[in-house]
């Protein structure tokens, strides 16, 4: 960290520098005193002294007080602000960009670069309301659509950490053509409200919210989710099942997450054969640990535990799972209990010890952007704050 540091305190260096002797060179044009070059020199080579001895706080603040500002040298501000608000001292960015928007020589264009700075750093202090001010006033004034943008995006980024989800929507739709990387979350958000509808009880409005989702984003898997439950819950259970049928076709990875919806829709609707044929084609597509196991529990249901055993075996072999394994090791321990044996044989206990202690505190889900991991699934990951990038993780040890 303190590397990156003293990089950008020294860049920062070498722009005042040259901001000094450009505006020495002008200086030298005009009739005044040449008793504040020695001024000017000393101070900003005290600065490089400070950062040649790994005082970056004592060099910054010496290069502020040897630059006046001036439209030459208003990005080497800015750039300051910046260092300070990425070094987690957002409150000292805030002074270097408040004492910029009191400066007179700022341009249109400058004064609305720094109110955007400035908003960032209300932001990394919390303070949203002014956060929030000061986009909606860029948005609103500026003549430039760079600036409209990236203030629409931050007021967007503020808004959903607030949970406003629909005047997050609102603020986003205008610009899905230019943005349509923005259409996933603007699906999520369509979501969250209608979870929220579900809650009150207003499904049919919830409803249209989520196809609205699938409308923004075809590859949403929670909207399709969703509406698979509500389906199920209304009664429609063949409808739920073609939602459910959609979701591999978005994501193999989520064929885990639609296992539990599809299981109620089958019991409720007693079809249990159906239940099993549409675990099978399942695993034709992905053979995933959640699949096998359920395959298992459903022909250990109507076949009993030695035909489950054969089932389950026959698909380890082709995919082998530790999470199946130990589901395996039940079925073996099932089986000596039912065949009279008093206690299992210890070589099981022993495997099942192992397995247990392979698959105790192992995350189930991951972020495919930043490596998240966790328990349970998070529509939005909470490291990299980004919609649907979080699946069952797939493998040896995962499904």
């Amino acid at each position: 960290m303190m590397d990156a540091v003293l990089l950008g305190v020294l860049l920062a260096a070498v722009a005042i520098g040259y901001g000094l002797g450009y505006r020495q060179a002008l200086q030298r044009k005009k009739p005044t005193p040449t008793a504040s070059f020695p001024t000017l020199s000393r101070d900003y080579f005290v600065g490089l002294n400070y950062l040649l001895n790994e005082q970056p706080d004592q060099a910054i603040h010496t290069f502020i007080q040897a630059l006046e500002v001036n439209s030459e040298n208003i990005d080497t501000h800015i750039a300051l602000g910046k260092l300070f608000r990425t070094r987690g001292e957002a409150d000292k960015a805030v002074s270097i960009h408040q004492n910029l928007l009191a400066r007179p020589a700022l341009t249109a264009s400058q004064n609305e670069q720094v109110q955007l700075e400035l908003a960032r750093d209300f932001i990394s202090l919390g303070v949203h309301d002014r956060a929030q001010r000061l986009l909606r006033s860029v948005i609103d004034q500026t003549q430039q659509d760079d600036h409209r943008i990236t203030a629409k995006r931050l007021l967007v980024d503020l808004l959903e950490r607030e949970k406003a989800w629909q005047e997050a929507l609102d603020t986003t739709l205008p610009m899905l053509k230019l943005q349509p990387k923005m259409r996933t979350p603007a699906a999520h958000w369509l979501c969250e409200i209608a979870q929220e509808e579900i809650g009150q009880a207003s499904r049919a409005l919830a409803k249209r919210h989520l196809k609205k989702a699938l409308q923004l984003d075809n590859q949403c898997v929670r909207a399709n989710l969703l509406l698979a439950e509500l389906e199920v819950d209304n009664g429609h259970h063949r409808q739920a099942m073609a939602r459910l049928n959609a979701i591999p076709h978005q994501s193999l990875a989520h064929i885990p997450t639609m296992l539990p919806a599809l299981k109620r829709a089958y019991w409720r609707s007693g079809d249990t054969a159906g239940f099993e044929q549409h675990l099978l084609a399942l695993l034709d597509l992905a053979p995933l640990t959640s699949v096998i196991v359920s395959l298992s529990e459903v022909v250990h249901q109507r076949a009993g535990v030695e035909r489950a055993i054969e089932v389950t075996g026959e698909h380890l072999q082709h995919a082998p799972r530790l999470g199946g394994l130990d589901h395996l090791i039940d079925l073996y321990m099932e089986s000596q209990q039912l065949s009279g044996r008093e206690h299992p044989d210890s070589r099981l206990l022993l495997l099942k010890h192992h397995t247990q202690a392979l698959l105790k505190n192992r995350p189930r889900h991951r972020c495919h952007h930043c490596g998240f991991s966790a328990e349970t699934l998070h529509w939005q990951c909470p490291s990299c704050r980004r919609w649907g990038t979080v699946e069952p993780i797939i493998g040896v040890e995962g499904e």
